[in-house]
């Protein structure tokens, strides 16, 4: 069975995607960029956008009855080499015990003031509730 999930974005509507997509045992993930999705507010730090990705991210695993730690595929988008090193160790706060398989490029994003964007993959790894 298929399940979609929303975070309300209008980004979401316009462009015709889920935040998340449930498929089975699995979770996909969009591509999640630093907006607080409730003010629609972009923090000026990539740390704070850092942080503001993983609670959307959280949040929409949750949605779909997974955890965090069923995550086992990462995708990080940042624009600067620069912030390599700044993100690391708020994605490691994250991930740090889950070590899902991960890529990070460097790139441009879709708006400028986007420092930041993540997407993963979830596997259920047990039982909701469990």
């Amino acid at each position: 069975m298929r399940k979609l999930i929303s975070t309300g974005s209008p980004f979401e509507k316009t462009a015709g995607y889920s935040r998340a997509v449930v498929q089975g045992d699995w979770c996909f993930v969009s591509g999640t960029t630093g907006y607080d999705y409730a003010t629609m507010t972009m923090p000026e730090t990539v740390e704070a956008q850092t942080r503001n990705c993983l609670a959307t991210i959280g949040k929409a695993l949750a949605d779909g009855g997974f955890e965090i730690s069923d995550v086992v595929r990462a995708h990080y988008y940042i624009t600067d080499q620069a912030f390599v090193d700044v993100v690391f160790p708020i994605l490691g706060e994250t991930f740090g015990d889950i070590r899902p398989a991960a890529t990070m490029i460097v790139c441009q994003l879709n708006k400028p003031e986007m420092k930041i964007e993540i997407e993963v993959t979830a596997l259920r790894r047990s039982a909701p509730g469990r």
